[in-house]
């Protein structure tokens, strides 16, 4: 059985979209299934559009998510170079095949002559395509001869080389994800392949290094599903049919509209990362990360991982080794899928809650050190357990914890308004006599403390406990009151108790 080797091949023309990230990762995790080589390949061979940062910034994405490659640059391999501009001089030999073989033809024509056939054909409503209807009429090695070819080349003419699309000719493929797809060769045009200056083109490129290092398998995004006759037809061309990989389409990751295609736009308008690490590119302009945004990489590769694939099961939350035993090509949809934020965040949540309460102690220390808040770090692994439940992300402890470093200094107008009555402060001071006798002050004496005043006073619960979480938290917010009141301790609890009563006596006249 042949090896399974699959590829990642993006091009450095700026940020890795969390959309690429996600076929890395359905290559990567289809690779370690099978046991077989996971390949990093630069596609830069397109040097109008290469943003300098990039392929860093591509690297470094994909070390953050662990998703490691066992071939590419800075890791090397048997099939290298890794960066298609370091590959220039092996593209030229397959041009002239092309040639040679009849499957492709130079093409002189100018960008200004294009454009003026452009302008002729929109004008009597149609449009211009360099296809088998009209290539029999335009500069190229077609309609010269063999005289004239060469000596515009010789003479340094540029030109381009022009793949020779079959006429009317029906391609079938059979697509991993999609089934068998049909496209007739009479909606396709003859791409160029290769340029002048020495650089192929994306297709012919793809095609020939796909070849040689021998890729059994690609897995792309949706958008390439066009190209695909193309490069089935180049395949054929080159007598490489035989060996020709198997190709699966990824469904699209859609807006969390569900209509069209996620975009960086989409999650600057609506607060969200696309991004795995913040970018900033080489005019200044940054967009965020989902690592700056505070989510963990295993959460990042969960959500990525169902955005298209399905287990077949209930489960969601699956390990790094789950994921890899459990993925399959064959239970990867169709059909877009949705990125929900609010989803994306209750991922990230349940990471978080798995993690050591000492571990995430040491990261909060560092936020409250900048708030110029000290600490015991015992104080603070009890803050973690008493909280985290109610967090997504790490940089929402202090909103969820700040009543636990700090006496509230003011209280919540609508709290008060909703809660504090005219009998209020009577019964919170008759309360308190029974606070300061709890021993051991903890959360069961204390609740216990409470009920039995309000049963032997016959009032409600909700009005003891509603005023007493304002006095001491300031506001009708934050986890279990009695559990507040444990960690905080009764000296504290106490001082906030009658400094409150006070205050707000005092505001009310």
């Amino acid at each position: 059985m042949t090896k399974v080797r699959v590829r990642f091949a993006p091009s450095p023309t700026g940020p890795l979209h969390m959309g690429g990230v996600r076929t890395a990762l359905f290559n990567y995790l289809f690779a370690r299934k099978h046991v077989g080589d996971f390949i990093l390949r630069i596609e830069d061979t397109d040097k109008t559009r290469y943003v300098e940062g990039a392929e860093e910034y591509i690297i470094n994405s994909l070390k953050w998510c662990g998703i490691d490659f066992d071939e590419g640059p800075g890791v090397g391999g048997d099939f290298g170079p890794y960066r298609q501009s370091d590959r220039k001089e092996i593209y030229k030999e397959y041009a002239l095949q092309l040639i040679n073989s009849g499957n492709a033809y130079y093409a002189f024509d100018s960008p200004e002559e294009l454009e003026k056939i452009r302008k002729e054909f929109e004008e009597q409503k149609t449009t211009f395509s360099y296809d088998a209807s009209v290539r029999n009429n335009l500069k190229n090695s077609l309609t010269l001869s063999k005289d004239e070819t060469e000596k515009l080349i010789e003479y340094n003419t540029p030109y381009t080389v022009r793949f020779k699309i079959p006429e009317n000719e029906n391609v079938t493929i059979n697509d991993i994800i999609r089934g068998e797809v049909v496209f007739n060769t009479s909606t396709l045009d003859d791409k160029v392949i290769f340029k002048s200056d020495g650089l192929p083109t994306y297709h012919l490129a793809n095609i020939v290094d796909d070849h040689l290092m021998k890729i059994t398998h690609v897995i792309r995004g949706e958008e390439w599903l066009p190209s695909l006759p193309l490069h089935v037809l180049l395949y054929r061309a080159l007598n490489w049919e035989s060996t020709m990989p198997e190709f699966a389409h990824l469904p699209l990751i859609l807006k969390p509209g569900g209509k069209g295609k996620l975009s960086k736009r989409d999650g600057d308008k609506e607060g969200f990362p696309v991004f795995p690490l913040e970018w900033k590119s080489p005019e200044g302009e940054i967009s965020g990360g989902f690592r700056e945004s505070g989510y963990y990489p295993e959460a990042f590769i969960n959500i990525l991982a169902f955005l298209g694939w399905n287990p077949g099961t209930e489960q969601e939350i699956f390990t790094r080794e789950e994921l890899i035993n459990n993925f399959s090509l064959e239970n990867v949809g169709r059909a877009g899928a949705r990125f929900d934020p609010e989803k994306a965040k209750w991922y990230n949540q349940q990471y978080l809650k798995k993690k050591p309460d000492a571990e995430l102690a040491d990261t909060f220390s560092g936020i409250l050190k900048q708030k110029n808040i000290s600490a015991e770090k015992e104080y603070i692994n009890k803050v973690i357990g008493l909280i985290k439940e109610r967090a997504c992300f790490i940089n929402e402890f202090w909103d969820q914890s700040y009543f636990l470093f700090q006496a509230p200094v003011d209280y919540d107008s609508n709290s008060l308004k909703k809660f504090w009555k005219d009998d209020t402060a009577k019964i919170i001071r008759e309360i308190i006599v029974f606070l300061k006798e709890a021993s051991p002050f903890n959360s069961s004496i204390l609740e216990n403390v409470v009920k039995k005043y309000t049963e032997k006073s016959g009032i409600g619960f909700g009005k003891v406990m509603n005023p007493l979480r304002i006095l001491i938290v300031g506001s009708n917010f934050g986890p279990h009151l009695f559990d507040i009141m444990e960690l905080l301790g009764k000296e504290e609890v106490l001082k906030r108790i009658d400094n409150g009563v006070s205050a707000i006596m005092k505001d009310r006249g």
